[in-house]
């Protein structure tokens, strides 16, 4: 009995081996022999109605600056951190003297220059800083932590996501990602293959805000799942009919 109850783990590890070739990153295939490969330029994301963006406006004059940066002092003492608007239905915010600014469709980087070219009229030399603070990646499936991350960085991309999400999963499909996007109201899917270099040319590489990122069960999963619920019932069987036959033995003795 002891014997059998050990090889079971014996079975399961055979049946659910995996090869480097489907584990691997970032592999040469074929007759690939790539060892530079050009990376499309990153995605910057155009601000769409109830995004949260992060202002913080600077100048020669701090004191000047500060009237810009509304609620960013704490018990008198200024933060480095910004103001927080929220872009409502119409696509609208509201800044201090500049008034009313439509920044649906637009960039950060445009939206900055355009505040930039407003403030000089208030301000010397004046700097001003824009951040998105909803870009939020979804990671679901076969990962260490999945969840959803909020992301500081506009051009973030796969690889990094994985490694906020602590990686995928011995088991996780890396040769069929699933990346569900959604633009002009309508979702988009996407496959990315993780085991070839040809990674970095996808248009998927660059993640976008409210991607999600799903990475499936592969066959090692799957094969050591079937294999369980296939010797599980012949164990169980096996073990009872041991049991009825040293039960028997006993009632002999």
């Amino acid at each position: 009995m002891r014997q059998v109850v050990l090889l079971v783990p014996v079975l399961l590890f055979f049946s659910s081996c995996l090869s480097r070739k489907e584990t691997d990153y970032f592999q040469l295939k074929g007759d690939s022999a790539a060892t530079s490969l050009t990376i499309p330029a990153g995605y910057e994301p155009p601000v769409q109605p109830n995004d949260l963006l992060e202002i913080r406006v600077t100048s020669i004059n701090p004191d000047a600056a500060s009237f810009f940066n509304p609620g960013t002092e704490t018990a008198g003492a200024a933060t480095n951190e910004g103001t927080q608007y929220l872009v409502d239905n119409n696509g609208n915010i509201e800044i201090p003297l500049v008034g009313v600014l439509n920044v649906a469709g637009q960039t950060t980087t445009v939206i900055r220059d355009t505040l930039r070219s407003k403030l000089e009229k208030y301000l010397q030399s004046p700097t001003v800083n824009v951040y998105f603070k909803t870009y939020k990646i979804t990671v679901l499936g076969e990962v260490k932590i999945p969840g959803v991350y909020y992301i500081n960085n506009e051009k973030a991309n796969l690889p990094e996501v994985l490694g906020l999400a602590g990686d995928m999963t011995i088991y996780g499909d890396r040769e069929h990602v699933l990346i569900i996007r959604e633009a002009d109201g309508k979702k988009n899917f996407g496959y990315i293959d993780l085991t070839t270099r040809e990674v970095f040319t996808s248009p998927y590489y660059f993640l976008r805000p409210n991607d999600i990122v799903y990475i499936a069960a592969g066959k090692g999963r799957l094969a050591s799942s079937d294999t369980f619920y296939r010797i599980a019932p012949l164990l169980i069987s096996f073990l009872t009919l041991l049991t009825l036959i040293a039960v028997r033995i006993d009632v002999a003795k």
